[in-house]
């Protein structure tokens, strides 16, 4: 079974699921979002999409097993999704960039695939530069928001801290300076395993002076 995390791109919506294909509830604000017809809302998010990826670049990851599309993650800054300022514990701090949705196949769910979506998108912010951390609006219930919002629990398995507590949707905080430092621990674990592991070179033996059978070297005459 192969598992690779790639950008999150137009095409790759119309092999999700609904309501994942279709929801727009970080994307539009709640009058608009009532003006768009059922038969509509997949057009809207592509849209959507298309607009950001065009002003800020990916926004998203997606992992593929064995390339079918089993779970995504959406990110941006707070700007291009409106429907965070509904939450109680709103708005975003303006050094981190907004994680709206993680969303995992039921069928592939504890196999690590969030995990996954959440180390590609870490690893493409601190590509870019310039991004401190990523926030999120976690849930601790099953009611509302819920279908909206990451697992609490989840964040925190993954490095998240509660920035701003609330009883149902605390908003949680990655320091991206952080995940780096991880990165980089792990990266010269592996370097130090690799050269542990690795065979010491052999002792380099001095050359043999070159011999004639029957003869013995001369001494100089000069």
């Amino acid at each position: 079974m192969s598992r690779k995390v790639v950008r999150l791109t137009v095409d790759h919506l119309a092999r999700l699921p609904d309501p994942v294909r279709t929801c727009l509830f970080w994307e539009l604000d709640p009058v608009r979002r009532s003006r768009v017809r059922p038969e509509e809302a997949a057009e809207e998010k592509e849209a959507w999409l298309s607009e950001v990826l065009r002003e800020w670049g990916s926004c998203g990851r997606v992992v593929l097993v064995d390339d079918e599309v089993a779970g995504l993650a959406v990110y941006a800054p707070e700007a291009f999704l409106p429907g965070a300022a509904g939450f109680p514990t709103a708005p975003v701090s303006p050094d981190a960039i907004l994680l709206a949705t993680v969303y995992v196949d039921p069928a592939r769910t504890g196999g690590g695939l969030g995990r996954l979506l959440v180390q590609g998108m870490a690893r493409d912010l601190i590509g870019r530069g310039g991004v401190s951390a990523v926030e999120a609006f976690g849930h601790r219930t099953r009611r509302g928001v819920a279908q909206c919002t990451v697992p609490a629990d989840f964040l925190g398995s993954v490095g998240f801290k509660t920035q701003r507590p609330h009883p149902t949707t605390p908003r949680m905080r990655m320091d991206l300076r952080t995940a780096l430092t991880w990165r980089e621990e792990v990266e010269s674990a592996l370097e130090r395993l690799v050269g542990a592991v690795r065979p010491a070179p052999k002792p380099v033996r001095p050359p043999t002076p070159s011999r004639v059978s029957g003869s013995v070297p001369r001494a100089s005459q000069d």
